[in-house]
């Protein structure tokens, strides 16, 4: 927040310059040193914001990378566990390293077209599809209530 702070600065200083009655400058030597300095402050706020970007997609490919390894390990972890129960049949064992037990548990099983009360349905909220609104409008649907609002977003490169 120091670098905006001092871009605020600038333009507080690059307003003293100007005569604000008739848009006249002042002192036109001081302006035009504030200015490189205030591209300066410019340019090291645009590089921040790039560097910043290009870690955000390194973050974004190693949570990738590491939610697959984390997927992997989960799965060898369960088939593994699979296959000891197949093995074991309920069999309890101790050791230095771990112990086996079992533990009891209930699970529903759901036949292949049973019909499941209106009771035990629940209900998922719609969804909004704004792509789909979007180019309608842009289609020149009318929608009450509905607009295609216009944004000027800054672009850094």
């Amino acid at each position: 927040s120091g670098n905006m702070s001092a871009l605020y600065e600038i333009q507080e200083d690059i307003l003293s310059c100007i005569d604000l009655k008739t848009g006249e400058i002042i002192d036109v030597e001081r302006l035009h040193g504030l200015q490189m300095e205030r591209r300066q402050k410019i340019r090291n706020i645009a590089c921040w914001i790039k560097n910043l970007l290009a870690d955000v997609r390194a973050y974004e490919e190693e949570e990738k990378t590491f939610a697959a390894r984390k997927t992997a390990a989960k799965n060898k972890a369960d088939s593994l566990k699979q296959y000891l129960s197949d093995c074991l049949h309920g069999e309890k064992i101790q050791d230095k390293e771990f112990s086996i037990g079992w533990r009891k548990s209930q699970r529903i099983h759901i036949d292949e077209g049973a019909a499941i009360p209106p009771a035990y349905l629940i209900p998922v909220p719609d969804k909004v599809d704004k792509q789909g609104l979007k180019d309608a409008l842009r289609q020149g649907v009318l929608l009450p209530g509905i607009t295609l609002m216009e944004y000027n977003n800054i672009q850094i490169q």
